[in-house]
């Protein structure tokens, strides 16, 4: 096809006026942040956290996958801050979520998947009331909150999400697979079923769908459950855009089973687990662009990342860790660290941080954000990051401890990661290193490299770290009946 005159001219101009445009866009007076609507100091004053299940640290193209395309997160990834040593507080579900939403390592509130048996649907436990969520101090400053998604801290009604400050709850109450039709008392019962052909019905699973405390669809039809939470939390966002507000965005995909709308299923390079992460993609693509159609994008945070490594265990149907080692149920690096990004236009200082962070942070960050106080009367393992988001300055967090339930396996201090115990995901032998094993995390993040013969200083230094914070944990006799008899290497 021929090139007219016009679009000759049309495209000499295009990177000279893409330049003034962009000038003009630069040096055009913005609004003092008293002039925005709802926006304390220059920094957003609503708070929505997305929580993936089960997405590996190399699960999204901005992480390095090869073939899962999810552009929207890249987009956040630029706009924002991509977080590349951020930590959840376990490598399982249950305690992880317990983290995030107390700000405290979760053998501090009992919710360790030993300690606590939550992990069944007919468990008698959840978070405890004493605990103090996010939510409930958003709550003390006015805020709506809304709990969108997987909660598994309970499903009974004492322990669901409105009662433990949030206003409103949409979602199921515990992972996607969970049902008595599965031999969950058999571990090999239960892999084994994910051989047959009924993990891609959803009437095996039979899961309900829960508003509020009330089951309004069982089974629920989870080949459209991505698409059916981000509705909700547009909703959500839209009739609560004159005020304030805390969503808790937390997506039960893509732990298995894996389900994908028409839309999607088949789309992916990556087979259907491509196919659940591009969806979720898209669905958080459409609630940023309800953030800005009800000009809320300028005054909100959105924080994303998931709750614990991949489960390697599926093998195609599970994710990837990219370069870091193991995954799931694992103290490595796989099963904690997170594909983790902070998005606020406008507010937050764009760039890669490589400083630490964890989960619990967001608790102590968002408190001081609202002008609401910690809670004094027990210890909060949340630091507060403001200052890394919004003025460049370097994470507070310089310690990681890795607990598997109620033992302490590793830390890490600065660059460096003792291992004092490692065990495989799902092994039973239990091995304790003495010396333990070093690797520098920043030079060798595979975790391939021991390096301790050489660096007995930097032990000693790691031993100061966690005795200290031992000091400060209560231990049950049955945690100190646990550590007998473990073997040593």
């Amino acid at each position: 096809m021929k090139t007219t005159k016009y679009q000759k001219i049309l495209s000499r101009l295009a990177i000279p006026l893409g330049f003034i445009l962009g000038f003009i866009a630069c040096t055009t007076p913005t609004k003092e942040p008293s002039e925005v609507p709802n926006k304390a100091n220059g920094k957003p004053t609503n708070f929505i956290i997305i929580f993936a299940d089960d997405l590996g640290y190399g699960d999204l193209s901005t992480f390095g996958h090869p073939t899962i395309r999810t552009p929207n997160l890249d987009r956040m990834a630029v706009e924002g801050q991509k977080w590349t040593n951020f930590y959840v507080g376990a490598s399982v579900c249950t305690p992880s979520r317990a983290a995030l939403l107390t700000g405290r390592l979760p053998i501090r509130n009992g919710m360790t998947s030993r300690v606590n048996r939550v992990l069944f649907p007919d468990s008698k436990n959840g978070l405890p009331q004493t605990e103090v969520t996010i939510a409930e101090q958003m709550k003390k400053a006015g805020y709506a909150t809304a709990a969108i998604g997987k909660w598994h801290l309970g499903h009974k009604e004492e322990f669901l999400p409105t009662s433990h400050g949030f206003d409103y709850y949409y979602g199921i109450p515990y992972s996607n697979d969970m049902d008595n039709i599965i031999p969950f008392r058999s571990a090999q019962g239960y892999f084994d079923f994910w051989k047959s052909p009924e993990r891609k019905d959803i009437k095996t699973f039979n899961v309900p769908l829960m508003r509020n405390t009330e089951i309004i669809e069982r089974p629920a039809d989870q080949n459209t459950i991505t698409r059916r939470y981000t509705e909700e939390a547009m909703k959500f966002v839209t009739e609560n855009k004159e005020k304030p507000f805390f969503l808790y965005l937390a997506h039960n995909l893509p732990h298995v089973p894996l389900f994908a709308s028409n839309d999607f299923e088949g789309k992916s390079p990556r087979g259907l687990y491509g196919d659940v992460v591009e969806e979720i993609d898209f669905w958080i693509g459409e609630l940023l662009n309800t953030l800005k159609e009800n000009g809320l994008d300028k005054n909100t945070m959105v924080v994303f990342t998931s709750d614990n490594g991949p489960w390697l265990i599926m093998n195609q149907e599970g994710g990837s860790a990219g370069l870091l080692r193991d995954g799931k149920g694992s103290t490595w690096e796989g099963g904690m660290r997170e594909p983790t990004i902070f998005w606020a236009p406008g507010s937050i200082k764009p760039g890669i941080v490589t400083d630490l962070g964890t989960t619990m942070d967001l608790f102590t960050t968002l408190s001081n954000m609202v002008g609401v106080p910690i809670p004094n009367d027990r210890i909060v393992d949340g630091l507060d990051l403001s200052g890394t988001l919004f003025e460049g300055k370097k994470s507070p967090r310089n310690d990681m401890f890795y607990y598997r339930g109620d033992w302490l396996y590793a830390v890490r201090v600065g660059d460096y990661k003792a291992h004092f115990i490692t065990q495989e995901p799902y092994g039973s032998e239990v091995i304790r290193h003495d010396p333990p094993l070093l690797y520098n995390l920043s030079v060798d993040p595979s975790e391939k490299y021991d390096i301790a013969k050489e660096n007995p200083e930097v032990i000693e230094q790691i031993r100061e770290v966690m005795k200290a914070h031992d000091e400060k944990m209560v231990k049950g006799p049955d945690m100190l009946k646990d550590r007998e008899g473990t073997s040593s290497k």
